[in-house]
């Protein structure tokens, strides 16, 4: 790859480092959208065709927004081991900075997704200003939930988000900057 083409790490945790997707994480995000465990929340893995939409709609907010899931690379080996991130959430009509995170399945039970969610949060307080950031998570959803309430996030509200013409309800969790910052100081 070209000098000028390498991703540029953004923030970091502990473990992980965070750049923007590029083209050639194709068939690494493959291996994490297609998985059909690994997408339980959306009840089917992806098809090729819709990693490249997912991924062609993710460079397209970065371009809108400035943000959105990010390649969250594990330090010691290089790998791409899911996405995270902030993201622009609509929920009834209105904008939210979201935190989001899909994390390869043999990563799991790794402290990851807390870890890199932690991060993620840290960046949309610190870094675009955030008053209060949300993760819209199905209720069945217990491992992300489990990740939002280790972030001191609460439920606030519910909603149901329309998905392959599906109705699925879904919870909003939310943190304000104050709450943040005394939770992580914690």
């Amino acid at each position: 790859m070209h000098p000028s083409h390498i991703p540029v790490c953004l923030f970091q945790s502990a473990r992980l480092d965070f750049r923007k997707l590029a083209e050639g994480d194709f068939a690494a995000l493959c291996a994490i959208l297609q998985d059909e465990r690994t997408m339980y929340a959306w009840e089917h893995g992806f098809t090729a065709e819709e990693v490249r939409a997912w991924v062609d709609k993710n460079l397209h907010r970065y371009e809108t927004d400035g943000f959105s899931y990010f390649a969250a690379i594990r330090r010691d080996t290089g790998e791409l081991i899911g996405v995270m991130g902030p993201l622009m959430e609509e929920v009834e009509d209105t904008r939210h900075i979201g935190i989001a995170y899909i994390l390869r399945r043999d990563c799991w039970h790794c402290g990851y997704a807390a870890e890199g969610a932690a991060a993620c949060l840290q960046y949309a307080f610190e870094e675009l200003h955030a008053e209060q950031v949300i993760a819209q998570i199905r209720p069945e959803n217990t491992a992300s939930r489990r990740v939002a309430e280790r972030l001191g996030m609460t439920v606030t509200g519910q909603f149901v988000k329309t998905y392959r013409g599906k109705d699925m309800p879904h919870l909003i969790y939310a943190i304000g900057r104050a709450q943040a910052q005394a939770f992580m100081q914690a």
